[in-house]
């Protein structure tokens, strides 16, 4: 039976501008929604590997309001049996993320929403690295996007948002699994200019310090 107090709680939330920055970036990531009720509401999901455990947890106080429990973590065994651990939590289930719901899916597949151009800001940018970026390598600076998820088109409708919002140089990079985001290193120092104030301490080994250049303060 649901509870009363947690349902009258429910009623009072509503998503601080902070955090539809984060739901913006994050399931440009690996977040995702989930609905038990035929879209009436949905939940957000969140789920990294246990190296991942404190931007999960990290999340999990962005958030905090919107979690009744967790993370907690979780113990699979891969498709060729191999143990893996994970960290994960969802929201409560609620209206407010049906709208990013029909922006982000079409018929159960994840797309790129239309006005992503709108809605990606630099925090947005930063959520989405740390959820699911990296360097291409340590004598690298170019910045991988892990796009797979998406088909070409939203690929590239991203790559238009990067160079047009950003300035940043972008191309596909084609994998066996789909499309990643190559950021060229042309653009690394202006994409750490972007992202730094955001990402947070423990996140910080995938931008090395070796490869920042430090900005000068506004």
């Amino acid at each position: 039976m649901r509870s009363k107090a947690i349902e009258a709680q429910k009623a009072l939330l509503e998503l601080s501008s902070l955090q539809r920055e984060v739901v913006v970036g994050a399931l440009l990531g690996d977040a995702c929604l989930e609905s038990q009720n035929q879209g009436r509401t949905y939940r957000l999901k969140i789920e990294q590997s246990a190296d991942h455990e404190a931007y999960v947890r990290h999340l999990r106080s962005v958030f905090g309001e919107w979690v009744l429990s967790g993370p907690r973590r979780r113990s699979k065994t891969s498709r060729i049996g191999t143990p893996t651990v994970s960290w994960a939590f969802n929201t409560v289930s609620h209206g407010a993320f049906r709208f990013y719901a029909r922006q982000y899916y079409l018929q159960g597949r994840k797309q790129v929403p239309k006005l992503i151009h709108r809605w990606l800001s630099p925090r947005s940018l930063a959520y989405w690295f740390m959820d699911d970026g990296s360097m291409k390598s340590r004598q690298s600076k170019a910045v991988i996007l892990n796009t797979q998820a998406f088909q070409l088109p939203d690929v590239e409708r991203l790559i238009g948002v990067l160079a047009s919002h950003f300035q940043l140089a972008a191309k596909p990079r084609r994998q066996s699994d789909g499309y990643q985001i190559y950021l060229s290193g042309q653009s690394f120092e202006k994409f750490c200019k972007l992202v730094d104030p955001f990402v947070i301490p423990e996140m910080r080994y995938k931008v090395p310090l070796a490869r920042r250049t430090p900005m000068p303060k506004e």
